[in-house]
């Protein structure tokens, strides 16, 4: 392929990415299956690393994300960015419709659209590009996160259609949906961590991140519903909206007009119920007068525009009473207090439990036993309690004591310096915890056992025919049979799916295990770079920390894993089994022309990201390290590298080689 087609070759891959981008993300409707999407995004990305100089910044391939941290600089707000008055009443709505009506003396029509409960985001286009993303802020400036919102399939990074300013600003919603909210937290939770409170705190907490590549696996969504700048397309906000749609932003559907207040006041009470239906959460109904001109005459006071104001849902709560407090133990050893309560209707669902998190919120709220609390559901999802009605408190009620030893094998808790949660150190003798490390094994993202659900594993413990992961491998057809709830067909099912888990991939193996902090991303990294249970288990924590994404947490845990008897045998056991402990495939290796050569990269790069850097030196045989010594034979140094680093390798005489030079190296 000569540099032509080539270069033909890469814009039409864009725009068939970008375009199955906007059919699955914006209309809902994708018309290719993952994998062709899959391998035309591969194609690029190839085309991309093989001829540079037609690298584009707003291509689809940066979409990934890059491993590289940098601190947000602060950009300024053309426009100010002021939040909108609010209120909960039907009296102040009439109010503000009164108000206009005698600042404007002339007709006007509102527009109605919901109000989205996640992080507020300024887009700026130049020439149909994305230049920058800024948050909220203090309104007058805010952070520059451009590279972790590029990473958000829903904004689009060059705009199609015709006739839209030179410049623009347009202003949204950065959100959470449900079913990406669950399951970070399922995979938090999975390694040891907090799990947010709520979408929008998840939403937020996510566009701050430091590495736009952790952005980029979070799957946020955005919507925009407000565009600023000279020459716009209309003088209805309504309509500009309807434009920005045809130029690919995902504009609400459910966007409405209204001449009059109780057709506003018709479309909050729909809302008001129809909320929950929604795969998002919004947290009101925002009104704004449709004209600019209008909106302009209107002016804003000190804080808020004159010309919207936002009606917010009350918090659904209900009051009920508490039972009582039980303490559940996971298969990490975490102890999660969960409170006991009176069944109450709350959001169209019966609760009768709810989560009380740790010892510090039980201390913060002061709840006690037969208190009447308040209970809300923590982003229209977990039932949590928020309050104390102090008034109905009974007389001999007391500060409620929090355990200090397990519930089910009477160790003594432990609370590390810095962590929320209570944990049993006891993870090889305490039942749950046992029992959940053989679910954790067993389940679909590990090693896929088909047959064994959470009453058979309970059942097989109970029998004593499992103690551990590895005992798995020892059962047989003839001690299924008899038990309870099984027979000839599901014991041929699970002998059979457990002797197919011996096919199971290393990283998902090593996944598997369950070692605390070492969630699917952390096992994929540590296997790809190590290659083997031996490696790992023998490394130490500078090693480990070499490893992408590897921090001392998870390095120290890894080293306590393998330092325990028990863990070694029953991996010894596993190996014994059959189970697959390191990768095989040599054919990764593309050349041997870093071969014996120790590189370390700092900075940022052009082309490629710190991941991929690292990727390419390890695929042409060269060693990855961390620190800098007289052994290191090149600095690969990007922008805005570490200076301390670059001291010490002109005082060691360590040569220094920019992307470019690394590149030719490998040709």
């Amino acid at each position: 392929m000569d540099k032509a087609e080539a270069k033909y070759k890469i814009e039409s891959l864009k725009k068939q990415i970008e375009q199955h981008n906007y059919n699955y993300y914006v209309l809902s409707q994708p018309t290719v299956d993952d994998f062709t999407y899959d391998q035309a995004l591969k194609e690029l990305t190839n085309l991309e690393q093989q001829y540079p100089e037609y690298f584009d910044p707003h291509s689809p391939t940066q979409r990934v994300g890059n491993d590289s941290a940098s601190e947000f600089k602060q950009l300024p707000h053309k426009y100010p960015m002021l939040s909108l008055g609010n209120t909960y009443s039907e009296g102040e709505l009439r109010d503000f419709d009164t108000r206009t009506k005698k600042l404007l003396n002339e007709d006007f029509e509102y527009v109605c659209e919901l109000k989205y409960d996640g992080a507020s985001i300024s887009l700026t286009y130049v020439n149909g590009k994305l230049s920058h993303a800024v948050t909220r802020g203090d309104g007058v400036s805010g952070d520059d996160v451009t590279n972790n919102v590029k990473t958000i399939k829903s904004i689009p990074l060059t705009l199609r259609g015709s006739y839209f300013p030179s410049e623009f600003e347009i202003r949204g919603e950065i959100i959470m949906p449900h079913d990406s909210f669950s399951k970070l937290n399922a995979e938090r939770e999975e390694i040891g961590e907090m799990p947010f409170a709520n979408p929008r705190n998840a939403a937020s907490g996510t566009l701050k991140q430091q590495n736009s590549s952790v952005v980029a696996k979070r799957n946020l969504d955005c919507y925009l519903y407000y565009m600023l700048g000279k020459d716009l397309p209309c003088d209805l906000h309504y309509d500009n909206l309807t434009k920005a749609k045809e130029w690919r932003f995902k504009i609400s559907p459910f966007i409405q007009k209204s001449k009059t207040i109780e057709g506003l006041l018709e479309y909050i009470e729909f809302w008001t119920n129809e909320r929950h239906n929604l795969p998002y959460d919004i947290d009101g109904i925002v009104i704004k007068i449709n004209s600019l001109r209008q909106q302009e005459e209107l002016g804003f006071t000190a804080k808020t525009p004159r010309w919207a104001i936002a009606y917010k849902f009350k918090a659904e709560q209900a009051a009920t009473k508490l039972i009582s407090i039980d303490y559940q133990v996971g298969r990490t050893g975490a102890i999660t207090p969960v409170a006991n309560l009176a069944p109450v209707q709350l959001a169209g669902t019966v609760v009768k439990r709810a989560s009380l998190h740790n010892a510090d919120q039980i201390n913060l709220i002061d709840i006690r036993i037969g208190d009447t609390v308040l209970v809300e559901k923590g982003g229209e999802i977990i039932p949590k309690v928020v309050g104390v009605d102090l008034s109905n408190r009974p007389l001999n009620s007391s500060p409620v004591e929090y355990i200090s030893v397990c519930p089910e094998c009477g160790t003594s808790l432990e609370r590390k310096e810095g962590e929320a949660k209570h944990y049993c150190p006891n993870e090889l003798g305490c039942p749950p915890q046992i029992k959940g490390k053989i679910e954790h094994f067993i389940s679909r993202k590990a090693m896929n056992i088909d047959g064994l659900g959470e009453e058979t594993i309970d059942l097989l413990f109970k029998e004593n025919l499992i103690k551990n992961i590895a005992d798995l491998y020892q059962l047989k057809k003839e001690q299924l049979v008899p038990l309870e709830r099984l027979g000839q067909k599901s014991a041929d099912r699970i002998i059979q799916s457990i002797e197919e888990s011996k096919k199971i991939p290393f990283a998902k193996v090593l996944f598997a295990l369950g070692i605390r902090y070492v969630g699917e991303t952390v096992a994929k990294k540590l296997a790809n770079s190590l290659k083997s249970i031996d490696k790992i288990s023998q490394s130490s924590i500078e090693e480990l920390t070499n490893v992408d994404e590897i921090g001392d947490k998870i390095a120290e845990s890894v080293i306590l894993h393998f330092k325990n008897e028990t863990n070694r045998q029953i991996i010894d056991n596993l190996k014994l089994a059959g189970i697959q402990f390191e990768i095989t495939d040599e054919n990764n290796s593309l050349s041997e022309k870093l071969k014996g050569l120790s590189i370390i990269i700092s900075g940022v790069f052009t082309n490629h990201s710190r991941e991929e850097i690292k990727t390419l030196i390890e695929l042409h045989g060269g060693k990855n390290v961390s620190s800098i010594s007289s052994k290191t034979n090149y600095l690969l140094a990007g922008e805005n590298m570490g200076p301390g680093k670059l001291e010490k390798a002109k005082k060691l005489e360590i040569p220094i080689i920019s992307e470019d030079f690394f590149l030719k190296m490998l040709k």
